[in-house]
């Protein structure tokens, strides 16, 4: 008796772009097919933990021309979990130093038959310029302040495995509003699939011109948290700031930081996340970000499964 042969076909159907460079321009279909493709792959491989190869024969480059750990960490051991090849670049030391255009080290490292480039740099705008002027997927991993969409899409695919939906939902993004990447992805991703999201944080961090992406705008923690399903905690990034947008860490904790006190006030059933690092004592406290309600390290283990998805898919439409 011959033992079953596995199929290990990931539907693709709602799918047929070769490159992710955003949220904002996908639709609700589309984010779907990712999320769904996303659970696929984590049911094929034991929870992101064995190798599946159906990308046995494919090169993955990360061409990362900004500090990351858990991105570029997590987009290598994606493309491997796949059984891709990966090659990690790092503009430091690289002919970059020499003069060499960005687009002329890619359309270099693309001559190696590279399939995908997986693109981190500060300029916003940057992986959709790349993917104008070389022939191979293009996927965002953050490009300045404008999206991180592979964080947006893991940031959704914990919530809807703890909620089994999204629609409906009151999702507030806190902290740092302004300098986020993040906040912009979730918030094309959360609005499409049905959500309310709230953004909330200092007024110098969270503009009222956020409402023009349909989202709430509010200050105070306190006065919206009774109302909230899921709380994304972001960091204070003090790398991008010229000038410090409140007078102290003490007096933003004070005002903004989730603690057990404000645990006792929120839904019983409320998420906490958080894209990390987390800052603990700033925008969580230990007994939060450790505690029963945070779904932190879900969010890591599922940023694997997002970006197993983005790789096959993008690689499936490109052929």
């Amino acid at each position: 008796m011959h033992a079953p042969v596995m199929d290990n076909s990931i539907d693709t159907k709602n799918w047929a772009r070769a490159d992710l460079l955003g949220l904002e321009h996908l639709s609700a279909d589309e984010i779907t097919a990712i999320l769904d493709a996303a659970q696929q792959l984590k049911e094929r491989t034991g929870g992101c933990a064995e190798k599946i190869d159906l990308l046995q024969g494919t090169t993955v480059a990360n061409l990362f021309f900004e500090n990351s750990t858990r991105t570029r960490t997590s987009f290598s051991l994606a493309a491997r979990r796949l059984g891709a090849d990966v090659i990690d670049f790092s503009a430091s030391g690289s002919s970059l130093s020499k003069g060499e255009t960005f687009i002329d080290t890619a359309k270099n490292i693309e001559a190696m038959n590279v399939n995908t480039v997986v693109m981190r740099h500060r300029t916003p705008g940057t992986p959709q310029l790349l993917a104008q002027n070389i022939g191979c997927s293009v996927i965002n991993a953050g490009d300045g302040a404008h999206e991180h969409p592979t964080q947006g899409l893991l940031d959704i695919m914990t919530i809807r495995e703890h909620r089994e939906k999204i629609e409906g939902l009151t999702v507030a993004l806190v902290g740092d509003i302004s300098h986020s990447r993040t906040a912009r992805s979730n918030i094309w991703g959360l609005k499409k699939l049905g959500a309310h999201v709230i953004v909330c944080g200092p007024s110098t961090l969270v503009s009222r011109r956020w409402e023009e992406l349909g989202v709430e705008v509010a200050y105070s923690l306190d006065a919206i948290l009774p109302r909230c399903d899921v709380l994304n905690l972001l960091r204070i990034q003090f790398e991008r700031q010229i000038t410090r947008p409140f007078p102290s860490v003490r007096e933003y904790a004070l005002l903004y930081a989730m603690t057990g006190e404000r645990m006792a006030r929120a839904k019983e059933d409320i998420l906490i996340m958080a894209p990390g690092p987390i800052n603990r004592g700033t925008e969580v406290t230990p007994e939060v970000a450790d505690g029963p309600h945070s779904v932190i390290l879900h969010q890591v283990t599922n940023g694997l499964a997002i970006r197993m998805a983005v790789l096959y898919l993008t690689h499936e439409a490109a052929r």
